[in-house]
């Protein structure tokens, strides 16, 4: 049986490969598509995108070539896929708006990412079954779990029965399972750093362990869509490239520029954290949009768990702005002083993470619920200025 491949990464436009894998920021999407024949377009999640900029897209991406594509946060974690939530006009809106790329024949499966705190009870469940019936047959879902509950034979037969792809993943969360629930795979390379996840290089070794995993998938399946999203650096570029070459499916162009970026990767340093940002307001070095992804250079991935689980209702908010923050998470108090550069909470173990400069879980669930045009510079101004900043402990 002949297998489509489709490797890439997720995502395309970080300014930082320029140099690593783009030769200039001038036409970076021709010449990604000229290396890769898939991505997947993480801007979606975030909003929907316009007409116009679908259409784009459309028109760029040559013949053959498929875009993945993350289904919007409004219909996955601020509506967690209820249907009372008008969950099904969201849905429509979103494909409609990504009908030309499906009639184009260049849309390649609509990833469903579910929240952290998003469990699997009864409920959940039902919602879940209730939204997949809803989905239509002519366009290809997948579905990630970010939830170790998730992962029972009940889910996955749910799954198989809509032809919805199960997400296979490699992260530090939750083990690698392989489980066929479509007449597609998905897979993603989150990486298996600490801060964050995704500024890590996968070894070569790391990536042969996959090779009995593709091979079990691939006998089961005709398309697979395998997308790395460890994307500092330019290394999910080159873990894509390596990974093909593992595969035997490398040409000679990919190979030339596999063995460019490796000259330039281990000619040169990791990204410090310093080039995140320089000013709050500023324009980013390292392109960091993911509020998670930020809150890691704070924080460790167990505590930012231990956040997502405090119940939003427990957070009450009296101040928020670009320059000050004030709230209170049940009896705790939290102030963000932007101006003067310092943060004050009461809690024990602020009182010991203050002193390394570290984020304890009621600020991480505090900048998890912000607005995101908040957030983000400001947790980037925190991270490229800690120095500057005074984390004070006040009862």
């Amino acid at each position: 049986m002949v297998i489509d491949f489709r490797i890439g990464t997720s995502g395309w436009s970080y300014k930082e490969w320029v140099g690593i894998f783009y030769p200039s920021e001038k036409g970076m999407f021709s010449f990604y598509a000229s290396v890769f024949n898939t991505t997947e377009i993480n801007s979606t999640f975030y909003s929907y995108p316009s007409a116009n900029l679908v259409k784009g897209w459309q028109k760029m991406a040559p013949e053959g070539f498929k875009f993945a594509a993350k289904i919007p946060r409004e219909i996955t974690h601020k509506k967690k896929l209820d249907l009372s939530l008008e969950v099904q006009r969201d849905l429509e809106r979103f494909l409609k708006l990504m009908k030309p790329l499906h009639d184009d024949g260049k849309l390649g499966p609509l990833l469903l990412q579910l929240p952290p705190g998003f469990k699997r009870t009864e409920k959940n469940e039902r919602v879940l079954e209730k939204f997949f019936s809803i989905l239509p047959s002519d366009y290809m879902f997948a579905c990630e779990f970010r939830d170790e509950s998730w992962l029972v034979s009940d889910v996955f037969k749910i799954l198989r029965e809509h032809n919805i792809a199960y997400v296979i993943v490699d992260e530090p969360l939750l083990p690698p399972i392989v489980e066929i629930t479509a007449d597609f795979s998905y897979v993603r390379w989150h990486g298996r750093g600490k801060r964050p996840w995704y500024n890590y290089r996968y070894k070569i070794e790391e990536l042969k362990e996959w090779l009995p995993r593709i091979e079990k998938v691939t006998k089961k399946v005709k398309v697979f869509y395998g997308l790395f999203n460890n994307h500092f650096y330019g290394y999910a570029a080159l873990n894509a490239l390596q990974l093909l070459k593992l595969l035997k499916l490398q040409n000679k162009r990919q190979e030339e520029i596999e063995a460019s970026m490796l000259s330039v990767i281990e000619g040169k340093k990791p990204i410090p954290v310093k080039t995140v940002q320089t000013t709050l307001l500023g324009t980013p070095v390292v392109d960091l949009e993911n509020v998670e992804e930020l809150l890691s250079h704070l924080i460790d991935w167990k505590r930012i768990a231990r956040a997502r689980r405090i119940n939003d209702k427990d957070v009450r908010f009296l101040k928020i702005s670009e320059k000050l923050i004030k709230a209170k998470i049940r009896d705790y108090k939290v102030i963000v002083d932007v101006e003067n550069k310092f943060i004050s909470h009461d809690c024990a173990d602020w009182a010991r993470t203050s002193v390394e400069k570290k984020f304890c879980k009621h600020l991480a669930k505090i900048f998890l619920l912000i607005p995101r045009h908040i957030s983000v510079p400001l947790l980037k101004n925190i991270i490229s200025e800690r120095d500057q900043w005074t984390f004070k402990h006040e009862v």
